[in-house]
């Protein structure tokens, strides 16, 4: 399949096939994707909790509205910013930019010292959101891995942050959930897999431009 076959293939399933478990070597493709995806100034202030527990994904269907995906999901990815997003942060990014290209510090640390400016100047708030963001980018990256690999995913932001941080011990690793990509295979009475997309047509949606 090429790309727009598998994303013509792809929709938000509504029903996994709960006997079906997605193999440890296309876990790790979603994973080695997640850490590949382009994020701004490249800060990564993002983290994937792979959860695949059924005791613990019984927990979540409560702060999750009870959306049956996510118990009957073979695993669960769920996307996180970092809490500490602080000049340590910065430094420790720059530290490895340093060891894997062997860069010099009068290069590295212009931007080095713009970027520790910037996170001072600016609210706890608007970093966070900066963060979420990066999230946002990833969750679009997965969903187009996962139509590759022939993986089914149903992207949620409809859950407790707060009820699924608790059950999932999140504050230890210093980290809040944003996102939530049950991920699995499609069970075969999920009418949803049959319906038509409903898209705009690429007349509505794009515009070439002319000067």
């Amino acid at each position: 399949m090429n790309v727009i076959d598998s994303l013509e293939w792809r929709y938000a399933v509504k029903k996994f096939d709960i006997e079906k478990k997605i193999s440890q070597d296309k876990i790790e493709i979603l994973e080695k994707a997640f850490s590949l995806t382009a994020t701004s100034y490249g800060l990564q202030p993002i983290k994937m909790l792979v959860v695949e527990n059924k005791d613990v994904q019984e927990q979540l269907l409560e702060p999750c509205f009870n959306q049956q995906q996510v118990s009957t999901a073979s695993h669960i990815l769920v996307l996180c910013i970092e809490d500490d997003l602080d000049e340590q942060f910065i430094l420790n990014y720059f530290e490895r930019v340093k060891d894997l290209r062997n860069t010099p510090d009068e290069i590295l640390n212009p931007f080095k010292d713009f970027l520790i400016k910037d996170f001072e100047k600016s609210s706890k708030e608007k970093i966070e959101t900066w963060a979420k963001n990066q999230l946002y980018l990833t969750m679009g990256n997965l969903l187009t891995v996962c139509a590759i690999e022939k993986i089914d995913a149903c992207p949620m932001e409809g859950f407790q942050p707060k009820k699924v941080e608790g059950i999932l011990g999140l504050e230890k690793y210093q980290l809040k959930p944003v996102l939530l990509l049950p991920v699995g295979y499609r069970a075969k009475d999920d009418m949803f897999a049959e319906f038509k997309k409903v898209r705009k047509t690429l007349e509505d949606t794009i515009i070439h431009y002319e000067k």
